[in-house]
């Protein structure tokens, strides 16, 4: 008996979140986003660059967690573009297993970005020579992404993606690049993908129409129903440029309890929304964004009931009015504001104050000269961030202070 395809989560909030024009992470933060998603059972992060020298440090840093078996079992993969020379830099650079390689495939790429360089059949030949390099180099999964595949001849698509699977690669990320797709027309060009080439399908979809969730989920739906595993593409928050990506959530949300889905799709059983609430709030304060009030499961007003009608119907039963529970999402914890005197740790924090705010972590130190070590990353780690430190920054720190230090070095 064939087995039933999955539906798994793969974040790229580290790589298409932080190019969100104006905003960013900083490495720390990248790193606490990682662990949280480890948390939180997502199969992937797809968690920089590795042909990009400040992301080094940082990248080898997150891969030794990985083998300490901190950031496991999630998969940490990386986006280069589909050229041997990125894939040389990246396997020079650092020691990755997993590459997403980029290249565009609509006519309109093709046309205005190599401005007659290359042609469609240069574009194929250009990849297939990248994908067999990653893999005689020893890369483990390699993924090719379609850039603005929804604008694609979907004859040309299905070509681009049976060389790219003869040359080794795993699955093909369908790369709605603009938010051109509707719930319908992707569900049916990605259905028609996934019958002609038979391999794991990618959903990487841009919210510029608003569609974004409704769009990565029927893509995923229409691989499934074609007999083929699906990636959906997700940031915590919907970051990412111009109008976002899938917000992590609210595609699980979507996946679990919508009448179309819920009960009749495989999503991965690993995945638990308990840490929704931590991992929103998180994003919010290291983006500097606020949570929109209405957003889906960790919103201000996700679970909030005013009219008579709704509030009385909710009192009554809350199934009335809400398809979910507050409690699954890590909701409804009592949330303590210090509101007299707050000793804080910063980059011109003092041993005093420093070892004050360890101990109320219930954090020791077995001697000075450890403390001050510790101190000393603190410092870098606030030069690093330009934020007050979270309680789990700071206790990374001090778990992995050797990590942390090159997580926090820059060599220009």
């Amino acid at each position: 008996m064939k087995k039933r395809p999955k539906i798994y989560l793969f974040d790229v909030t580290n790589r298409d979140g932080v190019q969100t024009s104006r905003l960013g992470l900083a490495k720390l933060q990248k790193t606490m986003i990682n662990l949280y998603l480890n948390e939180m059972g997502v199969h992937q992060s797809e968690f920089g660059f590795p042909a990009t020298h400040h992301e080094t440090n940082y990248l080898n840093a997150n891969l030794e967690l990985a083998k300490k078996g901190v950031l496991k079992p999630i998969i940490l993969s990386g986006w280069v573009r589909a050229i041997t020379h990125d894939v040389e830099l990246a396997l020079k650079l650092t020691s990755i297993k997993h590459l997403n390689l980029s290249i565009s495939t609509s006519e309109q790429m093709i046309r205005g970005k190599f401005q007659g360089r290359k042609g469609p059949e240069d574009i194929i030949k250009v990849m297939t020579a990248a994908v067999r390099l990653a893999r005689k180099k020893g890369i483990k999964t390699v993924s090719v992404n379609a850039e603005d595949a929804s604008r694609s001849d979907i004859n040309y698509l299905i070509r681009f993606a049976a060389a790219a699977k003869e040359c080794g690669a795993e699955r093909i990320r369908y790369c709605d690049t603009l938010g051109f797709d509707d719930p319908l027309t992707i569900y049916e060009r990605v259905y028609q993908l996934a019958r002609a080439v038979n391999m794991p399908i990618e959903l990487h979809c841009h919210n510029d129409l608003g569609m974004v969730v409704a769009t990565s989920v029927m893509g995923a739906k229409a691989a499934n129903d074609a007999g083929c595993d699906a990636h959906i593409n997700t940031t915590v928050n919907g970051m990412g440029e111009r109008a976002g990506n899938a917000d992590l959530v609210s595609v699980i949300l979507a996946l679990k309890y919508s009448s179309g889905l819920k009960d009749k799709y495989l999503l991965d059983e690993k995945v638990n929304l308990s840490g929704a609430w931590k991992i929103a709030k998180y994003a919010s304060y290291a983006f500097g964004v606020p949570i929109p009030i209405n957003q889906p499961g960790v919103g201000a007003n996700a679970f909030a009931h005013e009219s008579g009608i709704h509030a009385d119907g909710a009192l009554k039963d809350r199934r009335n009015y809400e398809l979910y529970d507050f409690e699954e999402l890590g909701r409804g914890e009592a949330e303590t504001i210090e509101t007299g005197r707050k000793i804080t740790a910063g980059e011109y924090s003092g041993i005093k104050g420093f070892r004050n705010v360890y101990e109320k972590l219930e954090i020791r130190f077995k001697d000075d000269k450890e403390a001050t070590r510790i101190l000393e990353l603190v410092r870098y780690a606030n030069v690093h961030t330009q934020k007050p430190l979270t309680n789990d920054e700071l206790c990374f720190i001090a778990k992995y202070p050797n990590i942390a230090r090159k997580i926090f070095t820059m060599s220009p």
